[in-house]
């Protein structure tokens, strides 16, 4: 064996633990203009307006949106939601991950490169960036220079507006939590609770270093989605791609210069799509799992071949059998499927929580005897009911029992007052003579009526006795 057959495995393995253990490089992405940047800053302003603006709003009163977990009430606008309306969340998780699926069949990793969170804020934390550090030659060229003032200033300046706008960021997160009015207040006396400390400052220092320092990381090994939406693609889905017919081979040339002239491809090799890109990667080499589909590298290809006087599209939104010159197929059986599946779900819960009842009742019979006899010779039965009163307004609600002959309702006050989304147990009592009982366990049913509207719920239960003849 030569010596270079011994150090050849050598060599391999150093290059494999060099790629393991590679020092991050930093990703310095070029700003972009176009149609696609344009519909990424409006998302971005849109989704981040919505964000910090939806704790401030008032509804009658009250913070249109508070998820009041101590108290375990839900506000959402002109409703209120209780654990008992878990249901409700449930099917809205399913429609997230339906819809999911279904963009992601249909054009691909829209929501990473428009909505996601990560992608969100990271475009905030960019902005913040290139208004005190400058454009990317700028970066660049900062990061090089030994530290001196000017540079010290621009840093302690850019990470002092990052850890403002983190902080604001978890204070947000905690006000759809705790009412984002007495969070204020309390803030400046430094009165807030242990959890609303630990939150602000966690979701600060998540949103710190996930948009600020780690971005494109989080996207490339954190995300499971990149590592899993191949599964959900095939060949009619709209990916972003380079054209390699018609760019290659790839090299510089004057402005105005036709590509065949030079024997060259529309490329001009310019490397501004890589430039641009948030992860790094160069689309020329294919799609690839680290692409997050904001096509930052489309608008940034075109304006190229705008100016060199070619036609736009050499990297574009296609499908891997129009670039193959096949015919694509929109509506396709999985995207029907989804679609179906989809509708259906959302319609089912949206007439869910239209039809959702504002009243519940809960009927709990006495456990600690089945029955007794009273001194009359009667049979009772004990219960608890529990008015839950799920309207925005308070309401006095009259309660009222049926089922069995002749029987006897006793409850302090049947009239009983509930202030909106709250519980109020009422202890009773149904009494029915033996003799009108025809078995052990007959079936009877409380109601329970709003006296100022027709608000009404009635809830089943089950009277015990001895039975006829006993």
């Amino acid at each position: 064996m030569t010596q270079k057959q011994q150090t050849a495995p050598a060599a391999d393995t150093e290059s494999i633990e060099q790629s393991l253990y590679q020092k991050r490089k930093k990703i310095y992405p070029r700003e972009v203009h176009g149609l696609f940047a344009t519909m990424r800053t409006l998302g971005v302003a849109a989704l981040l307006g919505f964000y910090y603006i939806a704790p401030w709003l008032l509804w009658d009163g009250r913070q249109a949106i508070l998820f009041d977990l101590p108290e375990r009430k839900f506000y959402v606008l002109g409703m209120i939601f209780w654990p008992q309306d878990f249901i409700y969340l449930t099917m809205m998780l399913v429609v997230a991950a339906l819809s999911l699926f279904f963009f992601t069949a249909l054009a691909g990793r829209l929501w990473c490169g428009f909505a996601c969170p990560q992608t969100v804020w990271t475009e905030a934390f960019l902005w913040i960036e290139r208004k005190v550090e400058g454009t990317r030659p700028q970066q660049i060229k900062l990061d090089q220079s030994p530290m001196n003032a000017k540079k010290f200033s621009r840093k302690f300046t850019k990470h002092f507006l990052w850890i403002a706008f983190s902080l604001y960021t978890g204070f947000t997160f905690v006000g759809y939590f705790t009412p984002i009015r007495e969070l204020a207040m309390a803030i400046p006396t430094l009165s807030l609770g242990p959890w609303e400390w630990f939150w602000i400052i966690f979701y600060g220092f998540a949103t710190y270093g996930n948009a600020g320092w780690m971005r494109e990381q989080v996207c490339t090994y954190m995300c499971p989605y990149a590592r899993f939406q191949s599964a959900m693609f095939d060949k009619d889905t709209l990916v972003i791609s380079y054209d390699e017919k018609r760019g290659e081979p790839r090299g510089p040339r004057k402005r105005g210069v036709e590509p065949q002239e030079v024997n060259l491809g529309s490329c001009i090799d310019c490397s501004i799509c890589v430039q641009v890109c948030p992860t790094g990667i160069d689309i020329r080499d294919g799609l690839q799992y680290q692409c997050i589909g904001c096509a930052a590298c489309i608008d940034a290809c075109d304006d190229v071949m705008e100016k060199m006087g070619y036609p736009k599209g050499l990297i574009k939104y296609t499908t891997e059998n129009i670039m193959e010159g096949k015919q694509t197929h929109v509506l396709r059986p999985r995207i029907i499927v989804y679609a179906l599946i989809l509708i259906g779900i959302m319609v089912g819960t949206g007439i869910g929580i239209y039809n959702r009842s504002a009243l519940e009742l809960d009927v709990i019979r006495d456990r600690n005897s089945l029955f007794r006899e009273t001194g009359m010779g009667m049979i009772e039965n004990v219960y608890t009911l529990k008015v839950i009163n799920k309207d925005i307004r308070a309401h006095e609600f009259s309660i009222e029992a049926e089922g069995l002959s002749d029987m006897k309702l006793n409850i302090p006050n049947k009239r009983v007052y509930a202030e909106p989304g709250s519980v109020v147990e009422v202890p009773l009592s149904v009494e029915v003579d033996p003799e009108k009982l025809e078995k052990r366990s007959s079936e009877i049913h409380f109601t329970i009526k709003a006296l100022d509207s027709d608000l009404a719920t009635t809830e089943e239960a089950r009277f015990l006795g001895p039975g006829p003849g006993q």
